[in-house]
């Protein structure tokens, strides 16, 4: 049935694009969003789950549930500041960069995929509206 409702349009993309990269991922045993987790710790070197979450503009707890995966997986390593032992800083561990170097060409393979579907116009117009909301 289609709709004319703009968010279950879009909520509908958005679950169908995740699987896409899901699937392409799994050779790497990570998910679109651990993925996007681990690019944004190396970019960025250790961080705060809350930073984190502002990062990549998700949930405090939706990061610290995907962490705790990640950090069971050896990924990531938690570890308090000296200065202050209330913050939580997640590290990026050996494994989780390899992991990282794995999955990258997994990623890029997608984001192909989702350019040849669009066209490489069409990708970039998509993610310039997406970035206008």
């Amino acid at each position: 049935m289609e709709t004319q409702c703009h968010c279950t349009t879009l909520r509908a993309a958005a679950r169908r694009v995740t699987a896409l990269y899901d699937a392409a991922l799994q050779p790497a045993a990570i998910n679109a969003a651990q993925f996007a987790l681990l690019r944004k710790l190396h970019t960025t070197g250790p961080v705060s789950i809350q930073r984190l979450a502002e990062a990549v503009e998700l949930e405090r707890s939706t990061v610290a549930r995907n962490v705790r995966v990640l950090e069971k997986s050896g990924f990531v390593r938690l570890a308090t500041t000296a200065a202050d032992r209330r913050t939580t800083m997640i590290h990026l561990s050996p494994p989780g960069a390899e992991a990282l170097k794995a999955a990258t060409p997994l990623w890029e393979s997608a984001q192909r995929r989702i350019e040849e579907s669009l066209g490489v116009e069409g990708a970039l117009a998509l993610r310039e509206t997406l970035r206008s909301l």
